[in-house]
């Protein structure tokens, strides 16, 4: 199967509502998008609603950006990715990519990969120089990220708390954009 992506969809109640139960279902299927199982939609709402908020057009430039995928099959929402703005003209020439999520139903199947290449395509298309992305260290995340042209660019020790005696690492990557 395949994937249709969107680039800053009308952000309506049907969309939220969808990306609300994407971000609950990644999380409780072990996603490190924020949040540790078990949550519940009510969990997750203020932190999406935030992310949300955020969100804007290409006619703003400091707003943040969705890239929604949905299966070309059936319409369901299989994946999103944030591209969030520094907010800070220093910063214009990249973006950091943010809760990047596939439906647990979908994984397996390569739409992460595809998901993080359409993101580049993006980015490209934007003339960025790069895309940074931050990682909770102990889910096998670098070797994904790796393959998709990312390169580990730091490393914060214990900088996320899972839980007492479980901190995790933050991981930082970056993708050079510009030859």
């Amino acid at each position: 199967m395949s994937l249709h992506f969107a680039l800053d969809p009308d952000l309506t109640d049907e969309l939220g509502a969808e990306i609300l139960t994407l971000w609950t279902d990644a999380s409780n299927a072990g996603g490190a998008v924020g949040f540790v199982p078990p949550v519940t939609e009510d969990d997750v709402r203020a932190t999406a609603a935030k992310q949300l908020a955020a969100v804007g057009t290409a006619e703003d430039p400091w707003a943040d950006r969705l890239l929604v995928a949905r299966e070309t099959a059936d319409g369901r929402l299989a994946g999103v990715l944030f591209f969030e703005s520094m907010r800070f003209g220093l910063m214009d020439h990249w973006r950091l990519l943010a809760r990047v999520m596939v439906h647990p139903d979908f994984q397996g199947r390569g739409y992460g990969g595809q998901l993080m290449a359409q993101a580049e395509r993006v980015a490209r298309d934007w003339g960025l120089a790069g895309l940074r992305l931050t990682a909770r260290g102990g889910q096998g995340l670098e070797r994904f990220y790796q393959r998709c042209g990312y390169r580990e660019v730091g490393r914060v020790p214990g900088a996320i708390r899972i839980g007492a005696g479980d901190d995790r690492d933050e991981i930082t990557f970056w993708l050079e954009l510009r030859p």
